[in-house]
């Protein structure tokens, strides 16, 4: 980072998986910070994280807590961000919010910067990230739709465990464990089993037979893209992986589809890593993309059921790009272009 101003960080929800991926990703990445403080629940506040030889003290998250603090990433739930997104941007904080709580709102940007980073010009103090299974296709979507112009998806998701919580990790592993050693397998987290199994359903339904997690790839895919008339059906599934989730897209092009060029655009693009060669059975897996900042996209063919149709097969890190690095890397480029601040929120206002 250059001709960058020093900030003072917070992570809100930072006990939390993803909470605790961005203390990671932010010392890892060298972000420029000169504090970072970390707000949590009030029966987390006063206990410790260790970190690259520092320690942090949680503080409860709560309204009043955010003077002096530039820029906060918030991990947690829709209801914290409802309940502190707002004080915190009273305090001249800049709110880079993962929830889903805000994403639709004509006012807050849904930003994925290798799409659409200049929506981070044009804010009201709250950036919001995308759904994890919605970031993780686009990387292969959308340069493929710059290529050909896309016109309508179909998509079946395969989503790790973690996308639920530490706890859903926790059961998913006690359910194997019971397994072996022939015990029966409690469920507490999913209505089902999930070791060994598959659970069509993450989110609730609504009157329609879809989930909120097939809305939000819908509505999302269509702000972050541009494409307000963009048709979508997704059926959302949860697997028994741990982490990455892995995406199966059948779409439908403008133009002639051409397997060359569509491979070519894929490589070409700064969030995707080109993984296909069925011939030495290479394509992405969720286990090849954990902890990867790329998005793993293969299994590219001509799609026989479309006229100008494609299909391809993604996998990507959920706590990473479907979440703590996609926030990260949105505030890194802010930082590189001047965008943070006290000094930058002030003349944007």
């Amino acid at each position: 980072m250059v001709n960058t101003p020093s900030l003072t960080v917070g992570i809100v929800g930072a006990t939390g998986a993803v909470g605790q991926e961005l203390v990671r990703l932010l010392h890892e990445r060298n972000f420029p910070m000169t504090s970072l403080r970390l707000f949590a629940s009030a029966r987390s506040a006063g206990k410790t994280v260790e970190r690259n030889g520092k320690s942090y003290t949680i503080e409860e998250a709560k309204p009043g807590v955010f003077a002096g603090v530039d820029l906060a990433f918030f991990a947690a739930g829709g209801s914290v961000t409802r309940a502190l997104a707002k004080d915190a941007v009273a305090a001249g904080c800049l709110v880079i919010d993962k929830s889903s709580a805000l994403r639709m709102e004509p006012n807050v940007p849904l930003v994925i910067p290798e799409i659409n980073p200049e929506k981070l010009r044009r804010h009201e103090g709250i950036i919001a990230n995308p759904n994890c299974s919605t970031a993780v296709m686009l990387m292969g979507l959308w340069p493929l739709h710059q290529a050909f112009g896309l016109k309508r998806i179909i998509v079946s998701t395969y989503q790790s465990v973690s996308g639920t919580g530490a706890e859903a990790v926790r059961e998913l592993e006690a359910q194997v464990q019971a397994h072996v050693k022939g015990l029966p397998l409690e469920k507490k987290v999913y209505p089902y089993q999930i070791a060994f199994n598959c659970i069509p359903h993450i989110d609730s339904f609504d009157a329609t037979g879809y989930t909120g997690e097939e809305t939000k790839m819908a509505q999302e895919s269509r702000k972050i893209m541009g494409l307000p008339n963009l048709r979508v059906s997704a059926t959302t599934v949860r697997v028994p992986v741990v982490r990455a989730h892995s995406i199966s897209v059948s779409a439908e092009f403008e133009r002639p589809v051409n397997l060359e060029k569509a491979r070519a655009a894929i490589a070409a693009f700064p969030g995707a890593e080109l993984v296909d060669d069925v011939a030495n059975k290479k394509y992405p897996t969720p286990l090849d993309f954990a902890e990867k900042v790329k998005c793993g996209v293969g299994r590219l063919r001509i799609d026989t059921a479309w006229d100008n149709g494609l299909s391809f097969w993604v996998s990507g890190d959920n706590l990473w790009k479907g979440a703590a690095l996609n926030a990260v890397q949105n505030a890194e480029l802010m930082a590189r272009e001047g965008l943070l601040g006290k000094a930058a929120l002030a003349g944007r206002a």
